[in-house]
């Protein structure tokens, strides 16, 4: 899996391997959901939609040359991450058209508020 590669090189030596934790913010493994007194903020139980995440990692990865990342390795990247937290399979394609169709589990746990 090439966001596997990605990860490995551009994204584990601070999110530890397989996204389990290091220095910074674990991204994937967590068990403790939001209602617990210690939950894990994970990318499965925290992160209400798929193309924030797409969208964090595009903007703001990696760390030390953020937005350098093709569209096609930021695609990859968001695969993996949703494949390391059981949100999708690993021979899954994902792509603009299917990115948007997956439903995290989180999706309805944050509260709107109307901005107008």
């Amino acid at each position: 899996i090439e966001g596997r590669a990605l990860f490995d090189g551009q994204c584990a030596a601070c999110h530890g391997p397989a996204g389990r934790g290091a220095s910074a913010e674990e991204l994937a493994g967590g068990s403790e959901p939001l209602t617990s007194p210690t939950p894990d903020k994970t990318i499965g139980l925290y992160w209400p939609y798929a193309t924030t995440v797409f969208d964090f990692v595009r903007r703001a990865k990696p760390m030390t040359a953020p937005g350098t990342l093709s569209a096609d390795e930021v695609y990859a990247l968001t695969a993996y991450l949703l494949y390391a937290n059981g949100l999708l399979g690993e021979a899954d394609e994902m792509d603009g058209r299917t990115l948007p169709k997956l439903r995290m589990p989180n999706r309805d746990g944050f509260i709107g508020i109307d901005a107008t």
